[in-house]
């Protein structure tokens, strides 16, 4: 009894640690705009930002399995909303300052922070569910939280910045940033102060006592499974698309030689993105114990090609009355891309790390490395944007979406090498 309350109590741990991921890697969204007004920044450079945010991946993934292999899921997520806390600190002192190369040094601390806290809820949860479908259901419901918390931040940060002038600039959204910092002070004391259930430091400790496994035989381990390989590309491709997707929505929606539509209106659309997610994913908390990833997963990247090519192909001068300005029609099936996007993290997380066994918490740390894809896509989406338009840069994400659809038909069959 006393073991399922402490489960529990370490699921809600998850959850909440879920919301922070996406309220600080939110930030990255408006920021981009700031960083155009500001800075005078490109398409390209306006996703600097999120590029070092999710890069900071890219270095971090591996020693953040490691650390979580050898430390336990506590002293990671210790470790993890300090260093966030640092992160945002920074973020606020280049609006102190006024420097664009300490914004993104600010971005790419958060980075690492974000790396950490997703290296300790995936497996945890997928652990106390048991994996499989349960560990699918609880992995999407912690989602939930997470776009609870993405819907928020676009919105509060369009409220905060106004209306898109020459005197945009990062102090506008100090009391995001404030918040942040408070939410990771609160975090660490909660964690600092909880139990939390260990199976990956125990399973570790197990298999140093019969054979210690070097760190490049544990990589080589996780990389034998091929259905793991094509779901570590898969995430690389997918968290391209759910940040591309609205990040561009927000560029095309206020670009003063554009749209010019106010940036609170913009806001509140990406901002209905993530709140398609959570629908989504508070749908597949439901009936994921009954529902395959697999399953899931080819219905959201099929609907998500369609939505895209919809959009991109209706005229731009077909436009709806919304929230008091003209908005394109195909920007809502951008936005609705948010339901098919809500699914497909955990759904290839689940799919990937099938069958791994002790290889689960390595296959984590290399799951956290293709998560730069955030980063890259974005950034090869706004120099398409700059290239050809903003509606032409869709097609990157479309290729991404058919490679998901093609990893949920064939490529997530478990096999090893």
């Amino acid at each position: 009894m006393n073991k399922n309350k402490g489960n529990v109590f370490a699921i809600g741990i998850c959850f909440f640690l879920f919301a922070m991921i996406s309220f600080v890697t939110g930030l990255q969204n408006p920021m981009g705009i700031i960083a155009k007004a500001q800075f005078g920044a490109t398409n390209l450079m306006s996703q600097l930002g999120n590029a070092a945010n999710f890069i900071a991946y890219a270095f971090l993934g591996l020693p953040a399995g490691f650390l979580l292999k050898g430390k336990g899921y506590k002293f990671t997520a210790l470790a993890a909303v300090t260093v966030g806390f640092i992160g945002v600190g920074i973020s606020y002192l280049s609006g102190v300052f006024g420097s664009f190369p300490i914004y993104l040094l600010g971005a790419f601390v958060s980075g690492f922070s974000m790396c950490m806290l997703n290296t300790v809820v995936n497996p945890l949860l997928n652990t106390l569910g048991g994996g499989g479908n349960k560990g699918n259901q609880l992995i999407q419901i912690g989602g939930s939280c997470n776009s609870l918390s993405a819907t928020i931040v676009p919105v509060l940060a369009g409220l905060l910045i106004g209306e898109v002038t020459e005197k945009t600039q990062v102090a506008d959204v100090n009391l995001a940033l404030f918040i942040a910092m408070a939410i990771f002070a609160l975090a660490f004391v909660i964690i600092f102060f909880s139990e939390i259930p260990e199976p990956e430091l125990e399973a570790a400790k197990a298999e140093k006592a019969e054979k210690k496994e070097g760190t490049l035989e544990s990589i080589k381990g996780a990389l034998s499974y091929k259905h793991f390989v094509f779901g570590a590309i898969a995430i690389f491709l997918y968290v391209g698309i759910e940040v591309g997707i609205p990040n561009i929505v927000n560029l095309y929606l206020t670009d003063v030689n554009g749209l010019n539509i106010a940036t609170g209106v913009a806001g509140s659309l990406v901002g209905a993105y993530w709140f398609l997610m959570l629908c989504g994913r508070l749908v597949a908390g439901v009936i994921g114990g009954k529902v395959s990833s697999r399953a899931m997963m080819i219905t959201v990247s099929s609907v998500g090609i369609l939505f895209l090519l919809v959009g991109m192909f209706l005229p731009a001068t077909l436009t709806v009355a919304l929230l008091g300005a003209q908005i394109p029609v195909g920007v809502l099936f951008f936005v609705a891309c948010g339901l098919c996007t809500s699914v497909m993290w955990g759904a290839t997380f689940n799919l990937a790390v099938e069958g791994l066994g002790k290889y689960t918490s390595i296959a984590s740390g290399l799951f956290m490395v293709m998560v730069c894809g955030g980063g890259i896509l974005p950034l090869i989406q706004g120099a398409v944007a700059d290239a050809a338009g903003y509606i032409q840069s869709y097609w990157v994400l479309v290729a991404a979406f058919a490679y998901t659809l093609w990893f949920a038909v064939a490529g997530s069959k478990v096999k090893k090498a």
